[in-house]
């Protein structure tokens, strides 16, 4: 049985896993906190990360039905992330391990995007499903990051490409912001397109063209700006908005589609993943599911309850550590906000 925190930017979250199963998986939300600032307040995730954790971890353990003495292990998100917000859930579990004198894993939350596609997050469910775990071409992609991975086996990866500046869901959440969506963003441009035609303007593909695995959505976002400062009058047009919604999220939805297919041709795999926040997103799973079916690729999707920042997947990936023999983190270990996917 074991315990895990995630707290790595707005969403204080922990869970119970045993044996690849998701036994609890709980999640405090601060969207309301931080919408009328349009974005995340680093100060204020901290204390809402304080204000949470206990009655998140108590209702972890209730919805599990186990007590702290029957854990057989501690992990927390280490990096990367949000700083202080970090430290909130990486000490506490850290000191919770050493109380209960268990072991303790300091996870990275991207590497535990990689192993989200092969998680259940029913608790009768299947186990997480590594035994079917083949080569496979990994996709993460969230507000903070986009990443190309060549998952070999489990626990074994290399990063292939990754974003030179802006995300894609920051671009979404930028974008959005220009045309004065609520906060968050991507969700509403997501609804939104959805009654949009994808055609009806014509923005940039960045890098779509280029032979590296790297992203760049940053000349995208610029675009928009200037194509609004142009045309002020269409934001007053809800129709007109809808189109732009459905445009951006095709230049969007076509880059990470096109260039994860391609590495995926490259490494002559057969499969193809995909996990974090913006894996939400469904114009960007209805390609992902079209292209791969064209092209004969098996395609799993994260479960939308484990695209976004949790514990399960963190819980889940700590388990396999441990089962491999990973040394346990020491207690002056620390937390590595800029802690780079290696």
């Amino acid at each position: 049985m074991l315990l895990a925190v995630e707290t790595s930017c707005d969403e204080t979250s922990v869970a119970v896993v045993h044996d690849g199963r998701v036994l609890s998986n709980v999640v405090a939300s601060q969207i309301k906190l931080h919408a009328e600032y349009g974005g995340v307040v680093p100060e204020l995730a901290t204390r809402e990360h304080l204000r949470n954790l206990t009655p998140v971890a108590q209702a972890a353990l209730r919805d599990a039905g186990v007590t702290a003495a029957q854990l057989d292990a501690v992990a927390a998100t280490r990096g990367p992330g949000l700083p202080l917000a970090l430290m909130i859930g990486f000490k506490a579990a850290q000191a919770m391990a050493f109380a209960l004198r268990k072991p303790f894993l300091g996870i990275h939350h991207h590497e535990a995007h990689l192993y989200s596609p092969w998680i259940s997050s029913d608790p009768s469910g299947p186990r997480a499903e590594f035994h079917r775990l083949v080569p496979n071409i990994s996709l993460i992609v969230s507000g903070g990051h986009t990443l190309l991975v060549l998952v070999e086996g489990l626990l074994r990866h290399r990063v292939l490409g990754g974003t030179v500046d802006d995300a894609a869901g920051e671009c979404f959440d930028k974008t959005a912001k220009l045309m004065g969506l609520p906060y968050p963003g991507g969700p509403e441009m997501d609804r939104l397109a959805a009654q949009g035609n994808p055609a009806a303007f014509d923005f940039p593909r960045p890098l779509l063209h280029d032979a590296s695995d790297d992203f760049s959505f940053s000349g995208l976002k610029t675009s928009v700006r200037y194509f609004l400062a142009k045309q002020p009058q269409l934001l007053d047009d809800p129709q007109r908005i809808r189109d732009l919604c459905a445009s951006v999220q095709a230049a969007i939805v076509e880059v990470l589609v096109k260039k994860t297919l391609r590495a995926a041709e490259r490494a002559s795999v057969r499969c193809v993943t995909a996990s974090g926040g913006v894996t939400c997103n469904r114009g960007l799973r209805a390609a992902l599911e079209k292209e791969c079916t064209r092209r004969g690729f098996t395609l799993r999707l994260a479960e939308r309850s484990l695209c976004t920042d949790n514990a399960a997947m963190v819980g889940i990936l700590a388990e396999q550590k441990l089962r491999a023999g990973a040394p346990e983190a020491t207690l002056d270990e620390d937390v590595a906000p800029g802690l780079a996917l290696a």
